[in-house]
């Protein structure tokens, strides 16, 4: 038997009155009422109220102490039951007590109201916060989502497999964590970004499914829903497999794990479909929120005609809206949100009862151009166009914000509903203005589309590859595309950013040996554990879904790091700092 307890604080019912128990837990509460001390007992599933009228022996008792207790179950006085707890009817008549680990008298934060202190407070004493019941019960969510997350994957026949995490460094988008060598001066392994490498040699290697629960490392600065430093996802990866397949898999993964654990409606399967370039103009996002009904519509070839002269050389979207009732210091509101997020201006047209333009620019309009912008945005009685006009690489991105801005502002959000769609047709390549150079658009183990044709004869901007994304409520929650398994591909892909042979041989030097030993295709994506986590408890910062998270500057002050290493640590790795 147990000698710190019997039976968990939170089991105790009406059955259990006249048993002699043994509970155990941190103490929430001490009242001491003159004739009587109450203590209420706190464990994972939940809490009890004992009682004892010997005053006395409960002086040093301090909250957020562990005890054990030995006691008799009773019901609870008359007009005493508490409805809103599982053990509101009994409480436990104390014989003897043991102190087993005493807490401070002046804790950090109120425990029960451990979010309402500030994040800094709360991570460095992350382990009083995660007592808080609130906390607490997100990290046991996760345990439970990540059980049924193996369990859906092994139901479709995949094996679970672990990879490296000390491996290579290799130029695969993001920033790596390097870790010095000792055994080979001057020599580095680096934390993996993903697992990409290894899960396409696990296909080279003959297995035919596979998938991980997978840690991440990335040197990315934070936001509210991305974590510095790591991540995990659910990493799979099939052979001889298309994009469609991948689909399949990806469909059921969502709906099962979302149904399950989710509050919302989930978007039947299949999922709709959206082209990246489409995405982009009717929503200025590769991460649309469908739950917005508002589309982004290019009127570019209309206004570009009109006499105005910041039209005629701008890239123009319009946005339509029903029946706004709002002050014109609400417009005034909009139009500075526009220039705040560095827009040149917004106007917009009111569309009147008799379908007369009310607007600004309705002088520079003439019947020909109305007549085009009333059927191309389908404008009606009541409704306002929203325009925007700037350069060609900014457009899509302050209409997109406009776009969200609108939706919130105007309630027009569904936030009963887990909107699904997948993001497909990604341009293979982008061009980096600041280094005048193309680059990798999304991944660079991706295939193209036509394969090796489209690399020798295609435009590069025309280049599309065979990747795609998933994405709910305006998050990417996964990323995935059918691989690259030809060497001659990949020695053409990688040649058109710059890339030699000799360099793509030295820096993924176990792929393009691998390819030359018959490698199949293969397909595959990766979702994101914590930010599905994230969205299935409608939490807006995905802080809270980790244990132990870094902070969002990439501190953790509960165990004091980055932290400096002993002269000698360093000598060992053949690294000296300088100042």
């Amino acid at each position: 038997m147990n000698k710190y307890r019997t039976v968990y604080c939170g089991e105790l019912r009406k059955n259990n009155i006249g048993d002699t128990v043994i509970v155990a837990g941190w103490v929430e509460q001490i009242r001491n009422l003159g004739s009587l001390v109450f203590v209420t007992l706190r464990d994972e599933t939940g809490v009890i109220q004992l009682i004892s009228e010997e005053i006395d022996k409960y002086k040093d008792l301090t909250r957020e102490s562990t005890i054990t207790a030995t006691g008799v179950v009773r019901s609870r006085a008359e007009g005493m039951t508490n409805p809103n707890m599982k053990t509101g009817e009994v409480e436990v008549l104390i014989s003897s007590y043991e102190i087993l680990g005493k807490a401070k008298a002046v804790l950090p934060f109120e425990i029960n109201r451990s979010t309402e202190a500030f994040e800094d407070t709360r991570l460095k004493y992350r382990y009083l916060d995660l007592r808080n019941p609130w906390v607490h019960e997100r990290i046991l969510f996760r345990s439970r989502v990540i059980d049924f997350i193996r369990k859906t994957m092994k139901d479709m026949n995949f094996t679970e497999i672990q990879t490296p995490i000390i491996t290579a460094s290799s130029p695969e988008g993001a920033r790596d964590f390097i870790i010095p060598s000792r055994k080979y001066k001057g020599k580095f392994y680096a934390l993996p970004q993903a697992p990409q490498i290894f899960k396409q040699l696990l296909m080279c290697s003959g297995f035919d499914r596979y998938f991980q629960i997978a840690p991440c490392f990335r040197d990315e600065d934070a936001r509210s829903d991305r974590l510095y430093g790591e991540f995990y996802q659910l990493d799979f990866e099939m052979s001889f497999a298309t994009e469609e397949d991948v689909y399949e898999v990806g469909q059921k993964f969502f709906y099962n794990v979302f149904t399950e654990f989710g509050d919302k409606k989930v978007t039947d399967i299949p999922f709709r479909r959206i082209p990246y370039r489409k995405a982009m103009l009717e929503y200025g996002t590769d991460k649309p929120d469908l739950r917005n009904p508002l589309v982004i519509i290019d009127i570019t070839d209309i206004l570009s005609e009109s006499s105005f002269e910041p039209f005629k050389t701008s890239c123009i979207r319009g946005i339509k809206v029903k029946n706004i009732e709002k002050s014109n210091s609400w417009y005034k509101k909009i139009e500075e949100y526009i220039k705040s997020i560095g827009g040149s201006g917004l106007s917009y047209i009111k569309i009147n009862s008799d379908m007369t333009f009310k607007s600004s620019i309705d002088k520079f309009l003439d019947d020909n151009l109305r007549k085009k912008l009333i059927e191309r945005c389908d404008l009606e009685e009541g409704s306002t166009l929203f325009i925007l006009a700037d350069k060609k690489n900014k457009i899509n991105k302050l209409a997109g914000d406009l776009r969200i801005k609108l939706g919130e502002e105007l309630d027009l959000i569904d936030k009963s509903k887990y909107e699904f769609c997948i993001v497909n047709d990604f341009p293979m390549f982008e061009y980096n203005e600041e280094d005048n150079t193309w680059d990798f658009g999304h991944n660079p183990f991706s295939m193209p589309q036509k394969g090796l044709e489209a690399l020798r004869e295609d435009n590069i901007e025309n280049i599309l590859a065979y990747q795609y994304d998933f994405v709910c409520n305006g998050y990417e929650v996964a990323s995935g595309a059918v691989r690259n398994h030809n060497i001659d591909i990949m020695k053409k892909a990688f040649s058109l950013v710059g890339y030699s042979e000799e360099t793509v041989e030295n820096k993924f030097k176990s792929l393009y040996t691998a390819f030359q030993y018959g490698a199949p295709p293969h397909a595959g994506m990766a979702p994101g554990i914590d930010r599905i986590l994230m969205l299935l408890k409608d939490e807006e910062n995905i802080r809270e879904m980790v244990a132990f998270p870094l902070a969002a500057n990439g501190t953790d002050a509960m165990m004091g790091c980055p932290n400096e290493v002993f002269e000698k640590q360093l000598k060992e790795v053949h690294i000296k700092i300088s100042d």
